[in-house]
């Protein structure tokens, strides 16, 4: 029998900017920096949300909403730093630790009954030792997977512990919203609400066949999940599985020319990034954002992994050329890889003139790494 913890710190962001700042405690706080830019708001506090606020919505947006919130460009570097320190602190205890985001822990404690008692209170004493140490508070949720201890710690929030015992996983999902679920997002939502299905308890109720016939693959999942099934098993160590690049602008753009400049400068952006740490690309993806808000993605996997500035922008840009059909103004781009290879591994595919290139682009990133990213540029013909 399994017994997992979701550790979610609350409002991380602004409990930081809180800790730097204790003039801020009790006011509506909004982290994303400049209120008239383009951002979004990367975190707000439970002030601020009384105005409706919520993470990821346009800043312009928040500020119309709440006119008189204190927004602040945040102190990244703080935040990784106290990260680091509740990570140390659940070392002291937990035998496996997966850090899910720079706020998100999971930590298995199957079997440490004997050792640390009852998994609520010892979930307290984790929670109370985090905040006396830190100052910083956190929601705890405990189940026998993953899947359900996420949605306990979000069940009882702020400084709330959730403990669903194995076998009641089922009957406690079962009253929620579907938008409860991780994974189930606006889209996902109106399309359930659409067939009927408002509350988990709904989708227990309808068979199995009927959601992976009109779900697919990832309505197998949802029916699964709502069950209250999810995996134990934890990640210790995460490799890095993408690395990306993207860019909103000031103004919204329209001239693809235009856009296909910035975009080759986020190309060199992120294969230089991609050489330093001695990858190889297979998949390479597109993210396009409309000025209204709509955004798609598109996403190619090419035959021979590269690392080559002319390549991978060869490829994004006959993404875009092919996905910006509307005629309309573009707010955000942006570029992901993925589908990593060990360039070292791949030495022997290089052939003469590969092998001249992979030369030159280790001549442009010395010289990038001695005097910055912007002292030569590597065109594409």
């Amino acid at each position: 029998m399994s017994t997992i913890f979701h550790l979610d710190l609350d409002t991380f962001f602004v409990s930081v900017e809180r800790i730097l700042d204790p003039s801020l405690e009790g006011k509506p706080v909004v982290v994303g920096g400049d209120p008239h830019g383009r951002g979004v708001v990367a975190a707000c506090s439970y002030e601020a949300r009384a105005y409706g606020l919520h993470s990821a919505m346009p800043i312009r947006d928040a500020f119309r909403l709440c006119p008189n919130g204190i927004y602040l460009h945040g102190h990244g570097k703080e935040y990784s730093r106290y990260s680091k320190a509740v990570k140390n602190i659940l070392e002291r205890y937990a035998p496996v630790i997966e850090q899910a985001s720079i706020d998100e822990f999971y930590m298995d404690f199957s079997g440490c009954e004997k050792i640390y008692g009852h998994p609520y209170p010892f979930a307290a004493s984790i929670q109370s030792e985090i905040k006396k140490e830190l100052a910083l508070p956190c929601s705890i949720g405990i189940a026998s997977n993953k899947y359900v201890a996420k949605i306990c710690s979000d069940y009882a929030k702020p400084q709330g512990i959730t403990y669903v015992i194995t076998g009641q996983e089922q009957e406690f999902l079962a009253p929620l919203p579907i938008e409860t679920m991780p994974g189930v997002g606006k889209v996902t939502t109106r399309a359930l609400n659409a067939r009927g299905f408002h509350i988990i308890k709904d989708i227990t109720n309808a068979s199995s066949d009927y959601f992976s016939m009109t779900f697919g693959k990832y309505g197998s999942a949802i029916y699964e999940h709502a069950h209250g099934k999810g995996t134990d098993f934890l990640t210790i160590e995460r490799e890095r599985k993408s690395i990306g690049k993207e860019e909103t602008f000031q103004k919204d753009i329209s001239d693809h020319k235009e856009i296909e400049n910035i975009l080759y400068l986020l190309v060199e952006d992120v294969c230089n990034s991609l050489r330093k740490k001695g990858w190889m690309t297979k998949t390479i993806t597109l993210k396009l954002r409309y000025s209204d808000f709509i955004t798609l993605t598109r996403a190619k996997t090419i035959k021979e992994p590269t690392n080559s500035d002319k390549i991978i922008f060869k490829t994004v840009a006959a993404l875009f050329r092919e996905a910006y059909k509307r005629r309309v103004s573009i707010r955000l781009i942006g570029i992901q890889l993925t589908n990593f290879y060990s360039a070292f591994e791949q030495e022997n595919l290089f052939d003469t003139k590969e092998e001249k290139e992979k030369k030159i682009l280790e001549a442009v990133d010395a010289l990038r790494l001695k005097y910055g990213l912007k002292i030569i540029r590597y065109g594409v013909t």
